[in-house]
């Protein structure tokens, strides 16, 4: 018998794509959750989130995309790509589609949310003891605490909260095998980039640069920084570039500062002998939560972000950072 979640998912997928079907399209429902559309029969699947990484599990299945329409609540570029490029047509709960059955032939572009949905209670001490777990911090209050720097209180609703939401688990409720631990990496990574991705950005500062080189050039302000006493980390393609190598041509560098205030940005700019400059190649970033200098790590010569944070902010720089980000969970796994 399906789960409950299961069918609602299937629900969803159907409702998404007659919503974008033109009103002259015949939708009948067929047997074990098909549909036919148009005298053809198709099978409606559901692939969640819909990331890149959604995407390319459903890929490894091997479906036929003659017979299977994609669903998703808001799929990536990366995955709209890989979709169409394996044939398959798809949809998303924005209103996206590309879909050729037959004479029905459906683009949109879509409607997506100007703020993202954010799941309930993913606070930025959630996302903080969640980065801390994924980089192999032990699930016990005394452990993230020292690792975070967050109150006990905090460290303890928060691995509450992940417990009961299946991200943590135990073999046992009671005695040595009590102790809690992640369930899945790849649930836990995905949950937390989901909800890190959906919070409002900090505030940012463009700082023009004349270097040939991004990252030789990042290496160089990095020990002004360090001689400075600024707190600095790399993040998104530049931290990508020394943590899981893919992309070679990085044009621009993100960097957190320890600050959180645009006038910190500027004093961190102005240490350097930089100014802010509009579309400027260096960005300089507040951190979205306490761990990002806690847990920063010393590669090449570059602080870098937490994996876990470097994966969100490579999501968000479009296919190319997609790959990247996935290219990142791939290595992390081989750690």
């Amino acid at each position: 018998m399906a789960s409950k979640t299961k069918i609602r998912g299937r629900e969803r997928a159907q409702e998404a794509l007659r919503a974008v079907l033109p009103r002259a399209a015949e939708v009948e429902a067929g047997a074990a959750g098909t549909l036919r559309v148009a005298g053809q029969p198709v099978q409606v699947r559901w692939i969640g989130a819909g990331q890149l990484n959604d995407a390319r599990s459903f890929l490894a299945e091997g479906c036929d995309p003659e017979r299977v329409i994609v669903v998703a609540r808001e799929l990536s570029a990366g995955a709209r790509s890989e979709l169409s490029e394996a044939g398959f047509g798809w949809v998303d709960e924005t209103g996206a589609a590309e879909i050729a059955l037959g004479t029905v032939v459906v683009s949109r572009t879509g409607q997506p949310s100007a703020v993202p949905d954010r799941p309930a209670k993913w606070t930025a001490s959630v996302e903080a003891i969640a980065e801390a777990l994924l980089c192999g911090v032990s699930a016990t209050v005394s452990a993230v605490q020292t690792a975070s720097g967050l109150s006990a209180g905090s460290c303890t609703n928060g691995l509450r909260f992940l417990a009961d939401n299946g991200l943590l688990g135990s073999e046992t409720s009671r005695g040595p095998g009590s102790a809690r631990s992640v369930v899945d990496q790849d649930r836990l990574l995905d949950a937390y980039a989901d909800a890190a991705s959906a919070r409002q950005g900090g505030a940012s500062l463009s700082v023009g640069v004349a270097w040939q080189d991004p990252i030789a050039g990042l290496i160089e302000a990095g020990r002004a920084w360090d001689g400075a006493e600024v707190g600095w980390a790399a993040t998104s393609l530049a931290a990508a570039s020394v943590l899981a190598p893919l992309i070679t041509n990085v044009t621009s560098v993100e960097v957190y500062i320890d600050t959180s205030t645009v006038a910190g940005l500027d004093a961190a700019a102005r240490a350097i002998g930089l100014r802010p400059m509009e579309a400027g190649r260096l960005i300089l970033q507040t951190p979205p939560t306490v761990l990002i200098h806690r847990l920063a790590e010393q590669r090449d010569g570059l602080w870098v972000a937490p994996w876990p944070r470097v994966f969100v902010d490579l999501r968000s720089t479009g296919v190319r950072g997609e790959d990247a980000a996935e290219h990142l969970r791939e290595v992390r796994h081989g750690d």
